[in-house]
């Protein structure tokens, strides 16, 4: 019986509009009576999951920022962490090698912009991901605990403009993941969706078999690959529809709440 359900939001629960199923309530509100965990697992800040999920605050459990940080009822969890020297090695060579793309340190407090790197299409685009936001005059000063560090590329040409630098410099020390055709995020080695899974079945005593997980992009894969139904939506990327047991519609066809709805009808929750 599956007893914990984790989804990625952009390109998995949320369609392509930012909307979530229109039955979405009704499915929850279903997971609940048969005492089923949701858990929103994102790349998104914390705060912002906490925006889209008001009134669930008490009842899901969060992981944000890619895995890195895990909350229920408004407490950690679990959380993964960035050392500054780290931070600061990743700043230091964006200033000299990626002219034009936007670093974003992501904190527990807060994620971090620097001011000359402020500009329209950042604004807007960091609007999605992060509802808790300062601008600083340096990255290197905070000292909000890091979790991530994200790098925005508002060309969609991320691969070209951060991936490849960041892989051709960093061969080890990091991992370093294109979450959209804009961002690439950079962890601790070994941090990721699928470890934050593990860590939270190890918790709650769960196992594999009983949990479930919907995911799009190269983000998701590890966590599909730690329970034991690993769903792809439709609209993901091959790799992903690779790596998955099964595929359920696209995002825009609410592939998710199909997917959980079949669940009830099998008799799996």
């Amino acid at each position: 019986m599956i007893k914990i359900i984790f989804s990625d939001m952009d390109g998995t629960l949320l369609t392509d509009d930012n909307r979530l199923p229109p039955d979405f309530d009704e499915v929850v509100a279903e997971l609940k009576k048969r005492g089923v965990i949701f858990s929103p697992t994102s790349g998104r800040q914390y705060f912002s999951l906490l925006k889209s999920f008001t009134k669930y605050e008490n009842e899901f459990i969060f992981i944000a920022d890619g895995g890195t940080f895990a909350l229920q009822k408004g407490k950690e969890l679990f959380s993964f962490t960035m050392t500054h020297e780290n931070v600061a090695k990743l700043l230091r060579f964006a200033e000299k090698n990626m002219p034009g793309v936007a670093p974003v340190f992501c904190g527990k407090k807060f994620a971090y912009l620097q001011k000359d790197m402020v500009t329209p299409e950042i604004k807007a685009e960091i609007a999605t991901y992060f509802s808790e936001v300062q601008v600083v005059d340096n990255l290197e000063d905070v000292e909000d605990v890091s979790l991530k560090m994200s790098f925005f590329d508002f060309t969609n040409h991320a691969k070209e403009t951060i991936l490849d630098k960041l892989l051709a410099e960093f061969t080890e020390g990091f991992d370093i993941v294109q979450t959209s055709p804009c961002w690439v995020d950079v962890y601790t080695p070994g941090v990721n969706k699928g470890l934050a899974v593990k860590t939270l079945q190890e918790k709650l005593n769960v196992k594999p078999e009983e949990c479930a997980a919907f995911g799009d992009y190269m983000n998701d894969y590890e966590m599909l690959q730690s329970v034991g139904y690993g769903y792809a939506m439709q609209n993901a990327r091959p790799e992903i529809k690779k790596v998955a047991k099964f595929q359920t519609v696209s995002n825009n066809e609410y592939g998710v709440t199909v997917a959980i709805k079949k669940f009830i009808a099998d008799g799996l929750i």
